[in-house]
């Protein structure tokens, strides 16, 4: 298959090429992008030697040992964009806060190289992109190396609703790194592994409903969703632009918040974006031990679940956040929370067919419209279809009707409306409060492909229904799986939300490396 050439082509390449510093000592698995940048820059480490580095995992833990399978292609051209940066380097030039930097790109980003982008479907597979996504210009402005993209549920798990999130037809099944028999949460599944597995110092990810935060949180990273329109959306494979972001994934919240400076960027082919230009900042800034202090944080009990692991362990989280200073209010209540679902996923299927058509008749390729891929994957039931169907694109396709469309305007209304200022808003207001919390997640299950997923609790709507940030902090394990804290905030509150993870960072470390244990009782 066309994957595995290039994975070897990029893999046996970097391997060949030589860093000229043999007598360093090995680099560790899990230094924070932010400690790469400093060594890079200090010319105690390069670009070269990094790309090794990280190939070297990806062979070792991703194609062979626990086969995470979370890497669904390599960069072929990773070798020789390396040296390109390092010869830079040797100049005395660099491009941006990035250089040299790995980065893995969810595989429903655009880039213009020699790479695939397709959603992990077949559908898609030789039909290029006329662009690189302006995020993934963005990170190449800043010096970056896109060094592969990863595996991820098939259009965002956006087919059915009985999939298994982690699998594609084009990628496999990506597996937990802690437990390799445990599903690791989606659609960013290997976004999510690549930098819990140490592949990456950092990944992206993209969510429409706790496609970040949850799979972040279940594997026992940083995520953050953040405001609708701060990242741009041009050259993302799209479920609807009401919901649709990208977001980092990293395993520090510093690190986040590096990645975000590059990130959030006015777009003038995005124009949500435009909503941003007034609240751009350096959000690094706030990340302070002590941002802590005199915060006021409401608890939603709503969201928190009834888990007695979880909740023993956020209790724990509380009194930490409360001896850093934090003032905690016990419990917030959540207006609407209940009702949101439902309302926006009927909004969400009404808008997904005129966005995917959109984004897909400006591509070009085989397929060009929704009813074009829903034909494609019948033709290739097996290899497409051999677990679950694709019910949620023939309900989109349907949807299309003036009433229908009417009806999921409104509904898209009223859901903003309950999200936001009678939601979100209104519970922040009510009580003073500087942000939301509760734990992210219960424990994930078991991968289980002939029943798709377990519907784990995850609080991720309200803030994804909102188009409010969202950041997830791990916390710490429950029957040793990942647990993360949530904090969720007003429109544009992504500084203060990042400075409150750092914080909570330094008094409840909770990051551990996997050991990829194959299976459970």
């Amino acid at each position: 298959m066309k994957r595995r050439t290039l994975m070897k082509t990029g893999i046996g390449a970097i391997a060949a090429g030589g860093s000229g510093c043999s007598h360093r000592e090995a680099l560790p698995a899990f230094l924070p992008m932010s400690e790469l940048v400093q060594r890079i820059s200090r010319g105690r480490l390069s670009a070269v030697e990094l790309a090794k580095h990280c190939l070297n995992r990806i062979a070792t833990l991703d194609k062979a040992g626990p086969a995470l399978n979370a890497v669904i292609e390599v960069n072929p051209e990773a070798r020789q964009l390396a040296l390109s940066l390092d010869e830079e380097l040797s100049r005395g030039v660099s491009r941006g806060p990035l250089h040299g930097v790995l980065i893995l790109l969810k595989d429903n980003i655009d880039t213009r190289d020699a790479m695939e982008t397709t959603a992990g479907s077949l559908a898609l597979v030789g039909s290029k992109p006329a662009a690189d996504a302006f995020l993934v210009k963005r990170l190449r402005a800043a010096g970056a190396l896109i060094l592969g993209k990863t595996n991820l549920s098939e259009w965002a798990n956006i087919r059915s609703p009985k999939s298994t999130s982690g699998w594609s037809a084009r990628g496999g099944l990506t597996r937990h790194p802690h437990f390799l028999d445990h599903n690791p949460s989606g659609s960013s599944s290997g976004s999510a592994v690549a930098v819990a597995a140490g592949l990456v110092p950092a990944a992206i990810g993209t969510e429409t409903n706790g496609s970040i935060t949850s799979p972040a949180s279940a594997c026992g990273i940083v995520g953050l969703k953040p405001t609708l329109g701060l990242i741009s959306r041009s050259g993302i494979i799209p479920i609807t632009h009401w919901q649709d972001t990208a977001g980092p994934m990293t395993r520090t919240v510093r690190d986040a918040a590096m990645l975000l400076n590059v990130l959030a960027f006015v777009d003038d082919q995005d124009d949500e974006t435009h909503n941003a230009s007034a609240h751009l900042v350096d959000y690094t800034s706030l990340l302070t031990t002590d941002s802590l202090r005199g915060v006021r944080l409401g608890v939603v009990r709503k969201l928190s679940g009834q888990h007695p692991g979880v909740l023993g362990l956020f209790e724990k989280a509380l009194r930490k956040l409360r001896e850093a200073g934090a003032i905690i209010i016990d419990p917030v209540e959540l207006p609407h929370a209940d009702e949101l679902g439902q309302l926006s996923m009927f909004a969400l299927l009404t808008e997904l067919r005129s966005d995917l058509n959109a984004y897909l008749t400006k591509r070009g390729g085989i397929v060009r419209t929704l009813a074009d891929v829903i034909v494609f994957n019948e033709k290739h039931r097996e290899q497409e279809m051999p677990y679950f169907g694709q019910e949620f694109f023939e309900q989109a396709e349907k949807l299309n009707t003036p009433e229908m469309l009417k009806a999921g305007a409104e509904a898209r209304q009223k859901a903003h409306r309950l999200a936001r200022a009678e939601g979100i808003d209104a519970a922040l207001q009510a009580n003073q409060l500087d942000a939301l919390i509760c734990p992210t997640n219960d424990p994930t299950g078991k991968t289980d492909l002939g029943h798709g997923d377990k519907n784990v609790r995850c609080a991720c709507t309200p803030a994804a229904v909102a188009g409010y940030p969202h950041l997830t902090v791990p916390m710490g394990f429950v029957d040793q799986l990942p647990i993360g804290l949530s904090f969720i905030g007003p429109a544009w509150s992504e500084a203060k939300l990042l400075g409150f993870g750092h914080a909570f960072e330094h008094v409840m470390p909770a990051f551990s490396a996997p050991k990829f244990i194959p299976a459970r009782s």
